[in-house]
């Protein structure tokens, strides 16, 4: 997560879970959330015809026992454009699924932030527990959804959080799935907030799609598609979104054809780093030196929020436009080095390359 304002700090898929998920959530039969868009409108866009969807339980602040604010709440006078999802990290894969847990949970999130942070409120504005419990995370944010023309600012997204409502889903996915009920909520969660704002299904994200984090985790990341669709089937929309291209994640350990070519990258900026395709300490060092160069903070992901685990020297989504130019000049050199690299790596599946803009640097990356 990411700092309110006055900081500006950083603060596989499972067959049937769409048509599953979708029966959990009540459909309006009559009208739609919002007016049909003319018919040529994208699939999942704003414009596009949707279903109502009724609004699930979701604990407020009141409820789970929130402490006040410290400071006045700040509602952005416009809807949100993206939906983003998080995992806690911390305090891990708990086995207790209870209501009573779920609260304990936005508690000590709230204290971590306010008191560890030092931020007016929790930062995300939605918790949703192991358990399949949903609750409000910042104050008024329920309460704004459901106007469906506003949104709380929270502070959960580095750099972006007059765009987004965050979710905090508990638990850690770097390597485990999430439990069936979490998954559920989850999506009832998102649909009934995707259906309030209009929100195009493609914007339904990840923390690391514009922070250099491992939130929400591999596991709970690579699921991102498949929540899409099952958003998608509840509010009757198809989400056949085309192409839709990210900044990998790198960080150290990593190795292969994508670390050679950001050492390459790295050093056409002056960065005295191996070409190995190791990203190890040297190269860790140089990426948090050009993120300190650029003011992108280093930080431990937040939502994180009794980890120890430094994120420091992540290469991500908001590292990766500070090293990919748009020309390959001078020619013979490092910039033409790391688009070979990555060419030789698709192994005839090469995308055509013209212009190196940043469309084209994803599809070199992925």
């Amino acid at each position: 997560m990411a700092p309110q304002p006055g900081f500006d700090r950083r603060s596989l898929l499972r067959g049937g879970a769409a048509a599953t998920a979708a029966s959990a959530i009540g459909l309006g039969a009559a009208g739609t959330a919002h007016a049909a868009g003319p018919a040529a409108a994208p699939a999942g866009s704003r414009s596009a015809a949707r279903a109502k969807v009724a609004e699930p339980r979701i604990y407020s602040t009141e409820e789970w026992g929130a402490r006040a604010p410290s400071s006045a709440i700040v509602v952005e006078d416009h809807r949100p454009t993206f939906i983003v999802v998080h995992h806690t990290a911390e305090p891990g894969n708990s086995e207790d699924y209870s209501l009573e847990h779920a609260k304990k949970i936005c508690r000590d999130i709230q204290n971590f932030h306010m008191d560890g942070n030092g931020w007016s409120d929790s930062g995300q504005q939605f918790t949703n527990s192991r358990g399949g419990f949903r609750l409000e995370g910042r104050h008024r944010s329920l309460e704004v959804v459901r106007g469906g023309t506003q949104h709380v600012q929270g502070a959960n997204v580095g750099n972006h959080n007059s765009e987004v409502i965050g979710i905090e889903n508990e638990g850690l996915y770097t390597e485990v799935d999430v439990p069936q009920a979490l998954w559920d909520s989850l999506v009832q969660l998102v649909a009934w907030i995707a259906a309030q704002y209009g929100t195009d299904l493609a914007n339904i994200k990840g923390h690391r799609d514009f922070n250099s984090t491992e939130c929400p985790g591999e596991v709970l990341y690579g699921r991102l598609q498949e929540l899409r669709d099952a958003v998608g089937n509840a509010l009757g929309l198809s989400s056949s979104l085309g192409e839709l291209l990210n900044w990998p994640l790198l960080k150290p350990g990593s190795v292969g054809p994508q670390v050679r070519a950001a050492q390459h990258l790295l050093r056409a900026k002056g960065y005295s780093v191996p070409v190995d395709g190791i990203f190890g300490t040297s190269t860790k060092r140089a990426v948090a030196e050009l993120a300190d160069t650029h003011n992108i903070d280093r930080h431990t992901c937040s939502a994180m929020h009794h980890s120890k685990v430094d994120e420091t020297g992540f290469l991500g989504s908001d590292i990766w436009p500070l090293l990919t130019p748009g020309d390959r000049r001078p020619e013979g050199g490092e910039i033409e080095e790391a688009v070979g690299t990555l060419l030789r790596s698709k192994r005839g599946k090469a995308p055509d390359v013209g212009e190196l803009t940043e469309t084209a640097w994803k599809r070199l990356l992925n």
